[in-house]
């Protein structure tokens, strides 16, 4: 594993967000759905595509508070651009979500 130094991990824009909207994505390559997330009134409203319809249903997404990676460039999935890296821990096809245990406000970093 590659070590990082203290300015690299600065540089990560890790931050709170609460799912707005999660629509499905059938054009992905593996089950996904498209996600709209709330970051506050400093960074805004994101949209990202993440791989979690094995543990998630759309209607347990919607509210729920989640870490994500904000200062990524938006990427190209299809006709989709994501815009934010959603963080989870991953178990081959299986991704739990990273998020607070407590309710904080919108666009909180994480560091």
């Amino acid at each position: 594993m590659d070590t990082i130094d203290w300015n690299d991990f600065e540089k990560i824009e890790m931050r709170v967000g609460t799912i707005l909207q999660v629509d499905d994505f059938p054009e992905a390559k593996k089950p996904a759905y498209q996600l709209t997330i709330d970051f506050g009134t400093e960074i805004g409203i994101k949209k990202s595509s993440a791989q979690i319809t094995k543990r998630y249903s759309k209607e347990a997404l919607i509210g729920k508070q989640i870490i994500a990676v904000v200062n990524f460039p938006k990427k190209q999935i299809g006709k989709f651009w994501s815009e934010c890296l959603v963080l989870g821990a991953v178990n081959e096809d299986d991704v739990v979500l990273l998020s607070s245990d407590l309710k904080v406000a919108n666009g909180l970093r994480i560091a």
